[in-house]
C-alpha cells in the first residue's frame, strides 16, 4: 500500500476509535451554523486523534480539518491532509450507522490517498489513488448504463432558504433516473458510488473540502467521474458536485446545473 494511504487508514481508523466510543451514549451537542449543523466532544476528541497519527511522520504538514482551529482552506501548494473526524454528525447524534471518520492525503492542491471508516458499520475505504478497496477487497464503480436504473443521492445540506431547489433536485432525479436515496454523510454517499453501491451523487451547494475530497478520490480511483455542476473537471473549490460512474454523466450535470440556477 502506498504509504500515504496506509497513514490515512491508520489516521482515520484512530479518529474513528474515539468516536465510535460515543455512539448511542449520552453527549453533549453544540449548534454551529444552524440548528442542523452540529458538534459533539467526539468530533473535537476524534480529530485531536486523527491528528495525532498523522502528525507522528508527517509533522511538517498542513492539517485542514472541519473542527477547532485547523485551516479551512487546502493551500495551493504543499503536502497537506484534510480531515473530517465524524462526517454525518446528525446521523451520529441520532444514533443512525451511516457517519464516516475521514482523511485524505492532498498534494499540490490534488488528493492523492484516502480513507473513509464507517466504524458503526465496520466498513473500511481506502484508496492509493490507483485503486480502491472495502475492506481489504478490490471494487470499483457500478456498470450500470441505463439513467432508469441509477441510483442517485443528493448529497450535501441545503439551507432553509433553497429548500425550494432542493425539492426540485430530487423531483428532477426521480422523473429522470431509477431512485433516490439520501443518507446524511457526504463521505458516506461518495465511499458507496466507488463502490458500486449507487451509481450516482449530485449536489448543487458549496462545499467544504472536508466533506468531499476524500470521497472524490475515491471515486476516481474507482474508475468513476466527477465534475462540478458545469461538466468542468472538479476541484475543492468548484461550484456544486456531479459524481457518477461514468455513464448518464451530462445528464445528471444537467440535473444539478437546473437545481442550482433555480
Amino acid at each position: 500500500m502506498d504509504e500515504r494511504a496506509r497513514v490515512a487508514e491508520t489516521a482515520a481508523t484512530a479518529g474513528a476509535e474515539v468516536a465510535i466510543g460515543g455512539f448511542r451514549t449520552e453527549m453533549d451537542v453544540e449548534q454551529k451554523s444552524s440548528k442542523t449543523d452540529v458538534v459533539t466532544t467526539f468530533d473535537k476528541e476524534a480529530q485531536r486523534a486523527v491528528i495525532g497519527v498523522v502528525q507522528e511522520s508527517h509533522a511538517g504538514h498542513a492539517v485542514v480539518g472541519e473542527e477547532e482551529d485547523e485551516l479551512k482552506e487546502i493551500p495551493d501548494s504543499g503536502a497537506c491532509w484534510v480531515i473530517d473526524p465524524i462526517d454525518g454528525t446528525s446521523n451520529f447524534v441520532s444514533g443512525v450507522p451511516l457517519w464516516a471518520t475521514s482523511v485524505a492525503a492532498v498534494e499540490d492542491g490534488e488528493p492523492v490517498a484516502a480513507a473513509n471508516v464507517l466504524p458503526a458499520v465496520e466498513d473500511v475505504y481506502v484508496t492509493d489513488g490507483e485503486s480502491v478497496t472495502l475492506n481489504g477487497a478490490p471494487v470499483s464503480v457500478s456498470e450500470a448504463t441505463d439513467p432508469e436504473t441509477f441510483t442517485v443521492a443528493p448529497t450535501l445540506r441545503w439551507s432553509r432558504a433553497k429548500a425550494d431547489r432542493l425539492g426540485e433536485l430530487c423531483a428532477d432525479i426521480i422523473a429522470d433516473f431509477g431512485d433516490l436515496r439520501r443518507f446524511g454523510s457526504a463521505q458516506v454517499t461518495l465511499s458507496m458510488l466507488a463502490a458500486g453501491q449507487i451509481d450516482a451523487a449530485v449536489s448543487a451547494e458549496e462545499s467544504h473540502p472536508w466533506d468531499t475530497v476524500a470521497g472524490v478520490a475515491l471515486i476516481r480511483a474507482a474508475g468513476g467521474t466527477v465534475t462540478d455542476v458545469h461538466g468542468e473537471r472538479w476541484t475543492a473549490t468548484s461550484e456544486g458536485l456531479v459524481a457518477s460512474n461514468g455513464e448518464a454523466h451530462d445528464a445528471l450535470v444537467a440535473t444539478a446545473r437546473t437545481a442550482l440556477e433555480g
